[in-house]
Protein backbone atom coordinates (compact mmCIF):
# COMPACT_ATOMS: atom_id res chain seq x y z
CA UNK A 1 0.00 0.00 0.00
CA UNK A 2 0.98 3.66 0.07
CA UNK A 3 3.19 5.28 2.67
CA UNK A 4 2.72 8.92 3.50
CA UNK A 5 5.88 10.87 4.51
CA UNK A 6 5.74 12.50 7.91
CA UNK A 7 3.74 9.75 9.67
CA UNK A 8 5.48 10.35 12.98
CA UNK A 9 4.56 14.04 12.80
CA UNK A 10 0.83 13.45 12.34
CA UNK A 11 0.19 10.30 14.39
CA UNK A 12 -0.67 12.18 17.55
CA UNK A 13 -3.08 14.47 15.70
CA UNK A 14 -5.07 11.82 13.86
CA UNK A 15 -8.76 11.69 14.61
CA UNK A 16 -9.77 9.80 17.71
CA UNK A 17 -13.13 8.73 16.25
CA UNK A 18 -12.34 6.27 13.50
CA UNK A 19 -15.87 5.76 12.15
CA UNK A 20 -17.28 7.42 9.03
CA UNK A 21 -19.81 10.24 9.44
CA UNK A 22 -23.27 9.22 10.63
CA UNK A 23 -21.96 5.88 11.92
CA UNK A 24 -20.95 4.85 15.42
CA UNK A 25 -17.74 3.00 16.25
CA UNK A 26 -19.55 -0.25 17.10
CA UNK A 27 -21.46 -0.26 13.83
CA UNK A 28 -18.27 0.58 11.93
CA UNK A 29 -16.37 -2.28 13.55
CA UNK A 30 -19.16 -4.61 12.46
CA UNK A 31 -18.83 -3.32 8.89
CA UNK A 32 -15.07 -3.91 8.88
CA UNK A 33 -15.60 -7.50 10.02
CA UNK A 34 -18.01 -7.95 7.12
CA UNK A 35 -15.37 -6.55 4.74
CA UNK A 36 -12.83 -9.03 6.15
CA UNK A 37 -15.10 -11.91 5.16
CA UNK A 38 -14.76 -10.75 1.53
CA UNK A 39 -11.07 -9.86 1.20
CA UNK A 40 -9.41 -11.41 4.26
CA UNK A 41 -8.38 -9.64 7.44
CA UNK A 42 -4.96 -8.70 6.04
CA UNK A 43 -6.61 -6.51 3.39
CA UNK A 44 -8.78 -4.49 5.74
CA UNK A 45 -6.40 -1.75 6.86
CA UNK A 46 -7.59 0.09 9.94
CA UNK A 47 -4.61 0.70 12.22
CA UNK A 48 -3.37 4.26 12.76
CA UNK A 49 -0.32 3.51 10.64
CA UNK A 50 -2.47 2.03 7.88
CA UNK A 51 -4.71 5.07 7.83
CA UNK A 52 -1.74 7.45 7.84
CA UNK A 53 -0.50 5.98 4.58
CA UNK A 54 -3.54 7.43 2.80
CA UNK A 55 -3.08 10.99 4.05
CA UNK A 56 -2.00 13.46 1.36
CA UNK A 57 1.77 13.97 1.87
CA UNK A 58 1.69 17.32 0.04
CA UNK A 59 -1.43 18.81 1.61
CA UNK A 60 -1.80 22.41 2.72
CA UNK A 61 -1.35 21.71 6.42
CA UNK A 62 -1.45 18.26 8.00
CA UNK A 63 -4.02 16.78 5.59
CA UNK A 64 -6.19 15.48 8.42
CA UNK A 65 -9.23 17.27 7.02
CA UNK A 66 -9.30 14.41 4.49
CA UNK A 67 -8.38 11.53 6.79
CA UNK A 68 -9.71 8.05 5.99
CA UNK A 69 -11.28 5.87 8.66
CA UNK A 70 -9.81 2.70 7.10
CA UNK A 71 -8.96 1.13 3.76
CA UNK A 72 -9.96 -2.10 2.08
CA UNK A 73 -8.11 -3.68 -0.84
CA UNK A 74 -10.05 -6.06 -3.12
CA UNK A 75 -8.41 -8.29 -5.70
CA UNK A 76 -11.23 -8.65 -8.24
CA UNK A 77 -14.37 -7.04 -9.61
CA UNK A 78 -16.45 -9.62 -7.77
CA UNK A 79 -14.85 -8.58 -4.48
CA UNK A 80 -15.55 -4.94 -5.34
CA UNK A 81 -19.20 -5.83 -5.95
CA UNK A 82 -19.44 -7.60 -2.61
CA UNK A 83 -17.79 -4.70 -0.78
CA UNK A 84 -20.10 -2.14 -2.39
CA UNK A 85 -23.15 -4.18 -1.39
CA UNK A 86 -21.88 -4.40 2.18
CA UNK A 87 -21.11 -0.69 2.17
CA UNK A 88 -24.76 -0.05 1.31
CA UNK A 89 -25.93 -2.42 4.00
CA UNK A 90 -23.75 -0.81 6.68
CA UNK A 91 -23.90 2.77 5.31
CA UNK A 92 -20.12 3.04 4.86
CA UNK A 93 -18.92 5.60 2.25
CA UNK A 94 -16.13 4.33 -0.02
CA UNK A 95 -13.44 6.35 -1.80
CA UNK A 96 -12.08 4.40 -4.80
CA UNK A 97 -8.44 4.94 -5.74
CA UNK A 98 -6.41 3.09 -8.36
CA UNK A 99 -2.81 3.35 -7.14
CA UNK A 100 -3.20 6.35 -4.85
CA UNK A 101 -0.70 8.54 -6.70
CA UNK A 102 -2.92 11.49 -7.58
CA UNK A 103 -0.03 13.76 -6.70
CA UNK A 104 -0.81 17.41 -6.13
CA UNK A 105 -4.54 16.69 -6.17
CA UNK A 106 -4.99 14.77 -2.92
CA UNK A 107 -2.97 11.52 -3.12
CA UNK A 108 -5.29 8.67 -2.07
CA UNK A 109 -7.20 10.67 0.54
CA UNK A 110 -11.00 10.98 0.41
CA UNK A 111 -12.87 14.23 -0.11
CA UNK A 112 -15.04 13.50 2.93
CA UNK A 113 -13.06 12.63 6.08
CA UNK A 114 -14.02 9.31 7.57
CA UNK A 115 -14.63 7.59 4.22
CA UNK A 116 -13.08 4.16 3.70
CA UNK A 117 -10.51 4.08 0.91
CA UNK A 118 -11.32 1.39 -1.65
CA UNK A 119 -7.74 0.65 -2.71
CA UNK A 120 -7.76 -1.06 -6.13
CA UNK A 121 -3.97 -1.43 -6.35
CA UNK A 122 -4.09 -5.22 -6.09
CA UNK A 123 -6.15 -5.38 -9.28
CA UNK A 124 -3.12 -4.96 -11.52
CA UNK A 125 -3.53 -7.25 -14.51
CA UNK A 126 -2.90 -6.34 -18.13
CA UNK A 127 -5.76 -8.37 -19.49
CA UNK A 128 -5.21 -7.93 -23.22
CA UNK A 129 -3.05 -6.06 -25.72
CA UNK A 130 -4.28 -6.33 -29.30
CA UNK A 131 -1.31 -5.65 -31.58
CA UNK A 132 -3.32 -5.72 -34.81
CA UNK A 133 -5.99 -3.25 -33.70
CA UNK A 134 -3.92 -1.16 -31.30
CA UNK A 135 -5.75 -1.31 -27.99
CA UNK A 136 -5.42 -2.78 -24.52
CA UNK A 137 -7.62 -3.79 -21.58
CA UNK A 138 -6.35 -2.96 -18.10
CA UNK A 139 -7.24 -3.16 -14.43
CA UNK A 140 -6.90 -0.09 -12.21
CA UNK A 141 -3.67 -1.12 -10.49
CA UNK A 142 -1.67 -1.22 -13.75
CA UNK A 143 0.89 1.60 -13.61
CA UNK A 144 2.62 3.42 -16.43
CA UNK A 145 5.86 1.55 -15.74
CA UNK A 146 3.97 -1.77 -15.82
CA UNK A 147 2.42 -1.16 -19.23
CA UNK A 148 5.59 0.37 -20.69
CA UNK A 149 7.71 -2.61 -19.59
CA UNK A 150 5.11 -5.09 -20.85
CA UNK A 151 5.10 -3.53 -24.33
CA UNK A 152 8.90 -3.36 -24.52
CA UNK A 153 9.61 -6.82 -23.07
CA UNK A 154 7.16 -8.42 -25.49
CA UNK A 155 8.41 -6.41 -28.50
CA UNK A 156 4.93 -5.04 -29.12
CA UNK A 157 5.06 -2.22 -31.70
CA UNK A 158 2.58 -0.02 -29.83
CA UNK A 159 3.38 3.15 -27.90
CA UNK A 160 1.69 4.46 -24.79
CA UNK A 161 1.46 8.06 -23.67
CA UNK A 162 2.82 9.06 -20.25
CA UNK A 163 2.19 12.13 -18.07
CA UNK A 164 4.97 14.33 -16.71
CA UNK A 165 5.12 12.30 -13.50
CA UNK A 166 4.32 8.68 -14.32
CA UNK A 167 4.24 7.08 -10.89
CA UNK A 168 0.52 6.35 -10.96
CA UNK A 169 -2.19 4.31 -12.65
CA UNK A 170 -2.83 4.33 -16.39
CA UNK A 171 -6.56 4.02 -15.76
CA UNK A 172 -6.59 6.48 -12.87
CA UNK A 173 -4.84 9.12 -14.93
CA UNK A 174 -7.32 8.74 -17.79
CA UNK A 175 -10.24 8.96 -15.36
CA UNK A 176 -8.85 12.27 -14.07
CA UNK A 177 -8.36 13.61 -17.63
CA UNK A 178 -4.59 13.47 -17.26
CA UNK A 179 -2.38 14.36 -20.21
CA UNK A 180 0.61 12.97 -22.03
CA UNK A 181 2.66 14.34 -24.89
CA UNK A 182 2.22 12.13 -27.95
CA UNK A 183 -0.66 12.22 -30.46
CA UNK A 184 -2.50 9.92 -28.00
CA UNK A 185 -1.85 12.24 -25.08
CA UNK A 186 -5.48 13.18 -24.36
CA UNK A 187 -5.88 10.08 -22.23
CA UNK A 188 -9.60 10.41 -21.44
CA UNK A 189 -10.31 10.71 -25.18
CA UNK A 190 -8.62 7.33 -25.81
CA UNK A 191 -10.84 5.40 -23.40
CA UNK A 192 -12.82 2.73 -25.23
CA UNK A 193 -15.04 0.51 -23.11
CA UNK A 194 -15.30 0.17 -19.33
CA UNK A 195 -16.42 -2.39 -16.82
CA UNK A 196 -18.06 -0.64 -13.87
CA UNK A 197 -19.41 -1.68 -10.50
CA UNK A 198 -22.45 0.51 -9.91
CA UNK A 199 -23.16 2.12 -6.53
CA UNK A 200 -25.60 -0.67 -5.71
CA UNK A 201 -23.16 -3.46 -6.56
CA UNK A 202 -24.36 -4.31 -10.06
CA UNK A 203 -21.81 -4.89 -12.85
CA UNK A 204 -22.11 -3.28 -16.28
CA UNK A 205 -20.00 -2.85 -19.37
CA UNK A 206 -20.24 0.29 -21.45
CA UNK A 207 -20.42 0.75 -25.20
CA UNK A 208 -20.22 -2.38 -27.33
CA UNK A 209 -19.25 -4.34 -24.22
CA UNK A 210 -22.89 -4.25 -23.14
CA UNK A 211 -23.38 -7.14 -25.58
CA UNK A 212 -22.27 -10.47 -24.11
CA UNK A 213 -19.45 -11.87 -26.21
CA UNK A 214 -18.83 -8.55 -27.98
CA UNK A 215 -15.89 -8.53 -30.38
CA UNK A 216 -15.69 -4.74 -30.66
CA UNK A 217 -15.61 -3.53 -27.04
CA UNK A 218 -12.26 -1.75 -27.47
CA UNK A 219 -12.79 -0.90 -31.14
CA UNK A 220 -15.76 1.50 -31.03
CA UNK A 221 -16.11 4.18 -28.37
CA UNK A 222 -19.88 4.32 -28.32
CA UNK A 223 -22.48 1.60 -28.55
CA UNK A 224 -26.25 1.51 -28.84
CA UNK A 225 -28.05 4.30 -27.03
CA UNK A 226 -26.35 6.74 -24.62
CA UNK A 227 -22.56 6.57 -24.27
CA UNK A 228 -21.63 6.37 -20.58
CA UNK A 229 -17.84 6.07 -20.57
CA UNK A 230 -17.23 9.77 -20.06
CA UNK A 231 -19.89 9.90 -17.32
CA UNK A 232 -17.53 7.85 -15.15
CA UNK A 233 -14.63 10.28 -15.75
CA UNK A 234 -14.07 12.67 -12.80
CA UNK A 235 -17.34 11.50 -11.26
CA UNK A 236 -18.59 9.41 -8.36
CA UNK A 237 -21.13 7.39 -10.34
CA UNK A 238 -19.37 4.00 -10.12
CA UNK A 239 -16.15 2.05 -9.58
CA UNK A 240 -14.29 1.30 -12.81
CA UNK A 241 -12.74 -2.18 -12.63
CA UNK A 242 -11.59 -2.55 -16.26
CA UNK A 243 -10.82 -0.05 -18.98
CA UNK A 244 -10.06 -0.29 -22.66
CA UNK A 245 -7.53 2.20 -23.99
CA UNK A 246 -6.27 2.91 -27.47
CA UNK A 247 -2.50 2.71 -28.00
CA UNK A 248 -0.48 4.41 -30.73
CA UNK A 249 1.00 2.24 -33.52
CA UNK A 250 4.76 2.65 -33.64
CA UNK A 251 5.52 5.23 -36.35
CA UNK A 252 8.05 4.83 -39.11
CA UNK A 253 9.89 7.94 -38.04
CA UNK A 254 9.82 10.79 -35.52
CA UNK A 255 11.50 14.14 -35.13
CA UNK A 256 11.85 15.89 -31.79
CA UNK A 257 13.20 19.26 -30.76
CA UNK A 258 13.54 21.41 -27.65
CA UNK A 259 12.76 25.03 -28.36
CA UNK A 260 13.88 27.77 -25.95
CA UNK A 261 12.14 31.15 -25.89
CA UNK A 262 14.52 33.69 -24.31
CA UNK A 263 12.00 36.39 -23.37
CA UNK A 264 8.90 36.08 -21.20
CA UNK A 265 6.70 37.85 -23.74
CA UNK A 266 7.74 35.41 -26.48
CA UNK A 267 4.82 33.30 -25.29
CA UNK A 268 2.49 35.55 -27.32
CA UNK A 269 3.89 34.92 -30.78
CA UNK A 270 4.70 31.28 -30.00
CA UNK A 271 1.15 30.36 -29.03
CA UNK A 272 -0.23 32.35 -31.96
CA UNK A 273 1.90 30.45 -34.46
CA UNK A 274 1.66 27.07 -32.79
CA UNK A 275 -2.11 27.27 -32.51
CA UNK A 276 -2.30 27.34 -36.31
CA UNK A 277 0.06 24.36 -36.54
CA UNK A 278 -1.89 22.50 -33.86
CA UNK A 279 -5.42 23.12 -35.12
CA UNK A 280 -4.37 22.05 -38.64
CA UNK A 281 -2.71 18.86 -37.29
CA UNK A 282 0.77 19.82 -38.43
CA UNK A 283 1.64 19.36 -34.75
CA UNK A 284 -0.63 16.56 -33.55
CA UNK A 285 0.24 16.26 -29.86
CA UNK A 286 -0.18 18.22 -26.63
CA UNK A 287 2.92 20.09 -25.56
CA UNK A 288 3.94 22.26 -22.64
CA UNK A 289 5.35 25.76 -22.46
CA UNK A 290 7.15 25.53 -19.13
CA UNK A 291 8.91 28.47 -17.52
CA UNK A 292 12.50 28.38 -16.30
CA UNK A 293 11.52 27.04 -12.87
CA UNK A 294 10.59 23.69 -14.44
CA UNK A 295 14.31 23.03 -14.81
CA UNK A 296 15.62 24.90 -11.77
CA UNK A 297 13.23 23.29 -9.28
CA UNK A 298 14.22 19.79 -10.41
CA UNK A 299 17.97 20.43 -10.57
CA UNK A 300 18.44 22.60 -7.49
CA UNK A 301 16.91 23.97 -4.30
CA UNK A 302 15.79 27.53 -3.72
CA UNK A 303 18.43 28.13 -1.04
CA UNK A 304 21.13 27.76 -3.70
CA UNK A 305 19.79 30.90 -5.36
CA UNK A 306 18.02 32.96 -2.72
CA UNK A 307 17.22 32.64 0.97
CA UNK A 308 15.38 35.91 1.51
CA UNK A 309 11.70 36.60 1.97
CA UNK A 310 9.27 37.10 -0.87
CA UNK A 311 9.13 35.58 -4.33
CA UNK A 312 12.16 35.16 -6.58
CA UNK A 313 13.14 38.36 -8.35
CA UNK A 314 13.56 38.69 -12.10
CA UNK A 315 17.30 39.18 -11.57
CA UNK A 316 17.57 35.77 -9.87
CA UNK A 317 15.52 34.23 -12.66
CA UNK A 318 18.07 35.60 -15.15
CA UNK A 319 20.88 33.95 -13.17
CA UNK A 320 19.09 30.60 -13.33
CA UNK A 321 18.51 30.86 -17.05
CA UNK A 322 22.12 31.76 -17.68
CA UNK A 323 23.41 28.97 -15.43
CA UNK A 324 21.29 26.26 -17.09
CA UNK A 325 21.43 27.81 -20.57
CA UNK A 326 17.66 27.85 -20.86
CA UNK A 327 15.03 30.36 -21.96
CA UNK A 328 12.21 31.96 -20.01
CA UNK A 329 10.03 29.31 -21.67
CA UNK A 330 10.74 25.92 -23.19
CA UNK A 331 8.58 23.57 -25.20
CA UNK A 332 9.21 20.20 -26.82
CA UNK A 333 7.87 19.39 -30.28
CA UNK A 334 7.48 15.99 -31.89
CA UNK A 335 6.50 14.93 -35.40
CA UNK A 336 5.32 11.36 -36.08
CA UNK A 337 4.51 9.20 -39.10
CA UNK A 338 5.81 8.14 -42.50
CA UNK A 339 8.97 9.92 -43.55
CA UNK A 340 7.38 11.92 -46.36
CA UNK A 341 4.69 13.24 -44.03
CA UNK A 342 7.19 13.96 -41.26
CA UNK A 343 9.49 15.90 -43.56
CA UNK A 344 6.59 17.92 -44.98
CA UNK A 345 5.44 18.85 -41.48
CA UNK A 346 9.00 19.73 -40.52
CA UNK A 347 9.12 22.35 -43.25
CA UNK A 348 5.82 23.89 -42.15
CA UNK A 349 7.06 24.10 -38.55
CA UNK A 350 10.33 25.70 -39.63
CA UNK A 351 8.49 28.23 -41.79
CA UNK A 352 6.23 29.24 -38.89
CA UNK A 353 8.76 29.41 -36.06
CA UNK A 354 12.29 30.03 -37.33
CA UNK A 355 11.73 33.66 -38.45
CA UNK A 356 10.77 34.48 -34.85
CA UNK A 357 13.60 32.45 -33.34
CA UNK A 358 16.25 33.88 -35.65
CA UNK A 359 17.89 30.48 -36.03
CA UNK A 360 17.24 26.95 -37.28
CA UNK A 361 15.43 24.45 -35.09
CA UNK A 362 17.58 21.40 -34.32
CA UNK A 363 15.52 18.25 -34.78
CA UNK A 364 16.68 14.83 -33.60
CA UNK A 365 15.74 12.02 -35.99
CA UNK A 366 14.49 8.60 -34.89
CA UNK A 367 13.65 5.77 -37.25
CA UNK A 368 12.03 2.47 -36.43
CA UNK A 369 14.71 0.17 -35.06
CA UNK A 370 16.73 2.94 -33.41
CA UNK A 371 16.97 3.05 -29.60
CA UNK A 372 13.71 4.38 -28.21
CA UNK A 373 15.42 6.99 -26.04
CA UNK A 374 15.96 8.99 -29.24
CA UNK A 375 12.30 8.90 -30.26
CA UNK A 376 9.69 11.61 -29.71
CA UNK A 377 8.13 9.47 -26.99
CA UNK A 378 8.56 9.74 -23.26
CA UNK A 379 9.41 6.73 -21.11
CA UNK A 380 7.76 6.74 -17.66
CA UNK A 381 9.65 8.89 -15.18
CA UNK A 382 9.14 10.38 -11.73
CA UNK A 383 12.00 12.88 -12.01
CA UNK A 384 9.67 15.88 -12.10
CA UNK A 385 8.50 15.06 -8.57
CA UNK A 386 11.84 16.48 -7.40
CA UNK A 387 10.16 19.90 -7.45
CA UNK A 388 8.71 19.24 -3.98
CA UNK A 389 12.23 19.70 -2.55
CA UNK A 390 12.43 23.27 -3.85
CA UNK A 391 11.84 24.90 -0.46
CA UNK A 392 13.32 22.11 1.65
CA UNK A 393 11.52 20.70 4.68
CA UNK A 394 8.42 18.65 3.98
CA UNK A 395 7.76 19.97 0.52
CA UNK A 396 4.33 20.20 -1.02
CA UNK A 397 2.86 21.09 -4.39
CA UNK A 398 -0.60 21.77 -5.75
CA UNK A 399 -1.82 22.72 -9.22
CA UNK A 400 -4.21 25.46 -10.27
CA UNK A 401 -5.13 24.77 -13.89
CA UNK A 402 -7.73 26.91 -15.69
CA UNK A 403 -8.68 26.11 -19.30
CA UNK A 404 -8.37 28.96 -21.79
CA UNK A 405 -8.63 29.61 -25.54
CA UNK A 406 -5.29 29.17 -27.39
CA UNK A 407 -4.74 32.91 -27.83
CA UNK A 408 -1.21 34.28 -27.59
CA UNK A 409 -2.12 37.76 -26.35
CA UNK A 410 -4.42 36.25 -23.73
CA UNK A 411 -1.67 33.87 -22.57
CA UNK A 412 0.77 36.77 -22.15
CA UNK A 413 -1.82 38.82 -20.22
CA UNK A 414 -2.72 35.83 -18.04
CA UNK A 415 0.80 34.85 -17.10
CA UNK A 416 1.63 38.45 -16.15
CA UNK A 417 -1.45 38.58 -13.90
CA UNK A 418 -0.70 35.15 -12.41
CA UNK A 419 2.92 36.07 -11.77
CA UNK A 420 1.81 39.20 -9.91
CA UNK A 421 -0.59 37.17 -7.77
CA UNK A 422 2.16 34.69 -6.83
CA UNK A 423 4.45 37.56 -5.91
CA UNK A 424 1.74 39.22 -3.81
CA UNK A 425 1.60 36.04 -1.74
CA UNK A 426 5.37 35.57 -1.57
CA UNK A 427 5.46 32.36 -3.63
CA UNK A 428 7.71 31.56 -6.59
CA UNK A 429 5.99 31.50 -9.97
CA UNK A 430 6.09 27.99 -11.43
CA UNK A 431 3.85 27.81 -14.48
CA UNK A 432 3.20 26.20 -17.82
CA UNK A 433 0.75 26.38 -20.69
CA UNK A 434 -0.24 22.96 -22.02
CA UNK A 435 -1.45 23.39 -25.58
CA UNK A 436 -4.26 21.12 -26.75
CA UNK A 437 -6.11 20.98 -30.02
CA UNK A 438 -8.33 24.01 -29.37
CA UNK A 439 -7.46 25.05 -25.83
CA UNK A 440 -4.61 25.73 -23.45
CA UNK A 441 -4.37 24.61 -19.83
CA UNK A 442 -2.52 27.14 -17.71
CA UNK A 443 -1.06 24.80 -15.08
CA UNK A 444 0.31 26.85 -12.19
CA UNK A 445 2.10 24.87 -9.47
CA UNK A 446 2.12 26.23 -5.93
CA UNK A 447 5.31 25.02 -4.24
CA UNK A 448 5.54 25.36 -0.45
CA UNK A 449 7.14 24.04 2.72
CA UNK A 450 4.48 22.25 4.75
CA UNK A 451 6.42 22.96 7.94
CA UNK A 452 6.05 26.72 7.40
CA UNK A 453 2.55 27.52 8.66
CA UNK A 454 2.64 31.07 7.30
CA UNK A 455 3.63 29.87 3.82
CA UNK A 456 0.89 27.24 3.86
CA UNK A 457 -1.66 29.90 4.81
CA UNK A 458 -0.45 32.17 2.01
CA UNK A 459 -0.69 29.32 -0.51
CA UNK A 460 -4.23 28.60 0.61
CA UNK A 461 -5.24 32.25 0.24
CA UNK A 462 -3.56 32.42 -3.16
CA UNK A 463 -5.52 29.43 -4.43
CA UNK A 464 -8.85 31.02 -3.51
CA UNK A 465 -7.79 34.27 -5.17
CA UNK A 466 -6.85 32.39 -8.34
CA UNK A 467 -10.24 30.66 -8.44
CA UNK A 468 -11.96 34.06 -8.18
CA UNK A 469 -9.69 35.67 -10.78
CA UNK A 470 -10.24 32.84 -13.26
CA UNK A 471 -14.00 32.92 -12.72
CA UNK A 472 -14.08 36.68 -13.31
CA UNK A 473 -12.18 36.15 -16.58
CA UNK A 474 -14.53 33.34 -17.67
CA UNK A 475 -12.19 30.40 -17.12
CA UNK A 476 -12.58 27.30 -14.97
CA UNK A 477 -10.26 24.55 -13.76
CA UNK A 478 -10.18 21.19 -15.48
CA UNK A 479 -9.05 19.36 -12.33
CA UNK A 480 -8.36 20.38 -8.75
CA UNK A 481 -7.22 19.34 -5.29
CA UNK A 482 -9.59 17.87 -2.71
CA UNK A 483 -9.45 21.08 -0.67
CA UNK A 484 -10.92 23.10 -3.52
CA UNK A 485 -13.41 20.77 -5.20
CA UNK A 486 -16.42 22.53 -3.71
CA UNK A 487 -15.47 26.14 -4.55
CA UNK A 488 -14.31 25.14 -8.05
CA UNK A 489 -17.56 23.23 -8.65
CA UNK A 490 -19.52 26.29 -7.49
CA UNK A 491 -17.70 28.45 -10.04
CA UNK A 492 -19.53 26.48 -12.77
CA UNK A 493 -22.68 28.45 -12.03
CA UNK A 494 -24.60 28.88 -15.29
CA UNK A 495 -28.34 29.10 -14.64
CA UNK A 496 -27.87 29.01 -10.91
CA UNK A 497 -25.72 25.88 -10.95
CA UNK A 498 -27.88 23.76 -13.27
CA UNK A 499 -25.02 21.32 -13.91
CA UNK A 500 -24.53 20.73 -10.17
CA UNK A 501 -28.26 20.10 -9.75
CA UNK A 502 -28.19 17.61 -12.61
CA UNK A 503 -25.13 15.82 -11.20
CA UNK A 504 -26.72 15.56 -7.77
CA UNK A 505 -30.00 14.31 -9.28
CA UNK A 506 -28.11 11.53 -11.08
CA UNK A 507 -26.05 10.79 -7.97
CA UNK A 508 -29.07 10.43 -5.71
CA UNK A 509 -30.90 8.30 -8.26
CA UNK A 510 -28.14 5.73 -8.85
CA UNK A 511 -26.51 5.91 -5.38
CA UNK A 512 -29.36 6.46 -2.92
CA UNK A 513 -27.15 5.80 0.10
CA UNK A 514 -24.35 8.07 -1.14
CA UNK A 515 -21.81 5.23 -0.92
CA UNK A 516 -19.35 6.02 -3.75
CA UNK A 517 -16.93 8.93 -3.20
CA UNK A 518 -19.21 11.54 -1.61
CA UNK A 519 -17.91 15.02 -2.43
CA UNK A 520 -15.90 13.99 -5.47
CA UNK A 521 -15.58 17.11 -7.65
CA UNK A 522 -18.23 18.82 -5.54
CA UNK A 523 -20.93 16.20 -6.16
CA UNK A 524 -22.57 15.58 -2.77
CA UNK A 525 -25.32 13.00 -2.30
CA UNK A 526 -28.20 14.03 -0.06
CA UNK A 527 -26.99 11.63 2.64
CA UNK A 528 -23.75 13.60 3.12
CA UNK A 529 -24.43 17.04 1.67
CA UNK A 530 -24.00 18.67 5.09
CA UNK A 531 -20.35 17.60 4.99
CA UNK A 532 -19.49 19.79 1.97
CA UNK A 533 -16.72 22.29 2.53
CA UNK A 534 -18.58 25.30 1.15
CA UNK A 535 -16.67 28.34 -0.06
CA UNK A 536 -13.63 28.09 2.21
CA UNK A 537 -11.32 25.13 2.75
Amino acid sequence: MNFSPGYSLIKERMMSIKAPPNLGNAAFSKALRAFEAVVGSQWVLSSDEDRATYIDPYALGDGLNHEASAAVAPASAEEVRALVRLANEHRVPLWPTARGKNLGYGWAAPAMPGSVVLDLGRMNRILDVDVKYGHCLLEPGVGFYDLYNYLRQNNIPLWMSTPGNAWGSVMGNALERGLGYTPYGDHAAKICGMEVVTPTGDLLRTGMGAMAGSKTWQAYQHGFGPSWDQAFVQSNFGVVTKMGLWLMPEPEMTLRAKVELPQADDIEWAIRELHQLRVNNVVDHNFVFGNYLHDAAVLSQRSEWYDGKGALTDAIAEKMMKHYDIGWWRFNLGVYGHEGIVRAKEQLIRKALEPHLGKAIEFEVWRRGDPLDKAAARAPSATSLQIVNWWGGRGGHMGFSPVMPPDGALARKTFRAMKARFEEHGLDYYTSFTMGHRHINNVNILLYDRDDADMVARANRLFHVLIADAKAAGFGEYRTHLDFMDPVAKSFDFNGGALARFNETVKNAIDPNGIIAPGKNGIWPTAYKAHGQGEEA
